[in-house]
Parts: structure tokens; C-alpha cells; sequence
């Protein structure tokens, strides 16, 4: 457990947390202009990410995704319901409009499960097919579920309000579906899963030309959030407090209870609440600096999610592997 949480530590968390202080610094020294962190929200949300997702949700195959009909089953209800709650409660306790909702939902309900699975779970658990299985699942279910869904949202509330994030008139509510599925973000993935149902291989020839974008998607992202968060005046409140005990500490309860309940093996489970656990997906904080909607708690909840993590991932694998032993 202490190799697995330096492993953790020194080769994904702190280099979030260094990356993220640069960007920081940066910002707060007007090293970028005003405005220069949309661009680079752009770049990871209309390029990068898409390919991103693409690329690794097209690597599964039907199999996989049917081999554990009870994995899947947790993880498509879990993470929805999930999802929607945040959605819900945010508005009812801190009085927060839909289109904010829709984004809170993106940060604290969406684990980061593309870009920190493997390099979380390989550590701890190998490389096996058990470790695939769960990250595969749990990143279609977040990147080609819950991410059209919270754009839609997004949409819809702003159809609502009668305005969209540059001040411009919004289009009718009825062309959210349509404005959402105009996102690469949201059809990228999409596709990707139609591909993997219906069988259709994409040549490993291709995969450099997609990872050489891919690749910057992570860092220019972790990077951007630091100059959005340097952009706002940091805070540490109810809201942001709430943010993050459900993202570190609700969802990874409600998945160990579950899969207790539908006797999970002890490794599935591990494995399952540990992904879960993980912050905030980066694409919810793009989402928001993009769309210019509920920024500094986007950005708060995740440095914080990140830093609490770091003390709720033992803990969360100790009590799975307890309670399911």
C-alpha cells in the first residue's frame, strides 16, 4: 500500500498540483492575457479531448463490455443517478441556476477515470483484464453518457435563461438536444460506442495520428484550469466543501454499498470504488471555463478533490477489501 500511494503521489497528484500552481502563477502575474485560457479550453474541448475519448473508449470490445452485465449495470445506474443528484442539489441547497447545475454535476458527479484509471489502478491492482474492465465501463458510462447529458443540460438551461455565455441571445430550449450533439465532445464518444457494438475495429495504424492530439488534452487541461482558477478569487466554502465530500466521499459509499449488495468480487470492487473515488473529471472544469458558467467552484472543487484525495484512496481500498473479505 505505501509503494501504491507514492507510486500515486509523485506520479500523477503532484504533478496535477505543480502544473495547475504554474498555471496559477502565471495567471496571476498576467503572464497570459485575459482570455487566452478560453483558447485553451477550446483546443482540449473541441480537438483534444474528443480524440481523447474516442481513442480509448474504440480500444474495448463488445466482450468486455458484456462479460460482467452486474459491473456495467452499477456503473451505468450508479453513475447517473449520481449524476443527476448532484445536478438537483446543488440548485436546491446553494439556490443554483440549471445551466450551473448542469456543470457542478460534470465536476462533482464525473470521476477522471480517462485520464487517471490506469495510472491510479495499475499500481495497486496490475494490468490484468479486471483493471481494464472496470476503466473501460466507467469511462464509456462518463464520457459518452453523463458528458452528453450535462451538455444538454448546460444548453437547456442557458435556452431558459434567454442568454448564452458571450451575453447573446440563447436558441430555443428545443434545439439543446441538437446544439449538445453539435459538440465533438459529446459525439466523439458516442460514435465510439457505436463502433465497439457493432464490431467495427479502428486500425492501430491510426492511433499516433489520434494520440499525438490526445496527448496534449491532460496537461493543456490541467493547465487551463490553473489560469481559469487564477482568474477567480479562491475559496474555500460550503459550496465548494459539499462539492467535494460528494465526489470523495458519497459516490465511492453509495458504489461499495452496491456492489457489496450484488456480491461484486472483492478485487471488481476495489477497483470500482477506487475509480469512482478519483477527482473530478478535467472536462467538467474545460466545460465550465468554456461556457463561462460556475468557473471558481469548478476549479476550487477540483484542486481541493485532488489534495483529499490523496487521504480518501487508502482509505476507500482498505474499506472495500475489509467489507468484501
Amino acid at each position: 500500500m505505501e509503494d501504491f500511494m507514492s507510486k500515486m503521489l509523485f506520479a500523477d497528484l503532484i504533478p496535477i498540483l505543480v502544473i495547475m500552481a504554474i498555471a496559477y502563477i502565471s495567471g496571476k502575474k498576467n503572464v497570459f492575457k485575459e482570455g487566452q485560457s478560453q483558447v485553451l479550453n477550446k483546443l482540449v474541448l473541441d480537438y483534444a479531448l474528443p480524440a481523447a475519448l474516442f481513442i480509448s473508449i474504440v480500444k474495448a470490445d463488445r466482450e468486455m463490455l458484456f462479460e460482467n452485465a452486474t459491473l456495467s449495470l452499477i456503473s451505468l445506474v450508479g453513475l447517473v443517478a449520481l449524476f443527476m443528484l448532484s445536478y438537483y442539489t446543488i440548485q436546491w441547497f446553494f439556490k443554483r441556476t440549471k445551466a450551473e447545475g448542469a456543470v457542478c454535476a460534470l465536476v462533482a458527479g464525473s470521476p477522471t477515470i480517462g485520464f487517471l484509471g490506469y495510472a491510479i489502478l495499475d499500481p495497486l491492482f496490475g494490468t490484468g483484464i479486471e483493471t481494464g474492465l472496470v476503466v473501460a465501463i466507467v469511462a464509456i458510462v462518463v464520457n459518452a453518457i453523463t458528458i452528453p447529458i450535462g451538455l444538454y443540460l448546460l444548453n437547456a438551461g442557458k435556452a431558459s435563461s434567454g442568454t448564452t455565455n458571450d451575453g447573446q441571445a440563447a436558441p430555443p430550449q428545443g434545439n439543446a438536444i441538437l446544439s449538445s450533439l453539435k459538440q465533438p465532445v459529446v459525439w466523439a464518444p458516442i460514435l465510439a460506442v457505436v463502433f465497439v457494438l457493432i464490431g467495427i475495429k479502428v486500425p492501430s495504424q491510426l492511433d499516433p495520428t489520434f494520440n499525438l492530439i490526445a496527448q496534449a488534452n491532460s496537461s493543456v487541461a490541467v493547465f487551463a484550469a490553473g489560469l481559469t482558477l487564477a482568474a477567480y478569487k479562491f475559496e474555500l466554502d460550503w459550496e465548494v466543501a459539499y462539492n467535494t465530500f460528494f465526489k470523495l466521499v458519497l459516490m465511492p459509499a453509495i458504489f461499495l454499498a452496491a456492489g457489496l449488495f450484488f456480491n461484486l468480487s472483492s478485487l471488481t470492487l476495489q477497483m470500482l470504488v477506487l475509480g469512482v473515488a478519483l477527482p473530478p473529471a478535467f472536462s467538467g472544469v474545460i466545460i465550465s471555463g468554456q461556457f463561462n458558467v460556475y468557473t471558481r467552484q469548478a476549479t476550487s472543487s477540483l484542486a481541493v478533490s485532488v489534495i483529499g484525495f490523496i487521504i480518501a484512496a487508502p482509505a476507500w481500498v482498505y474499506l472495500a477489501k475489509t467489507l468484501s473479505s
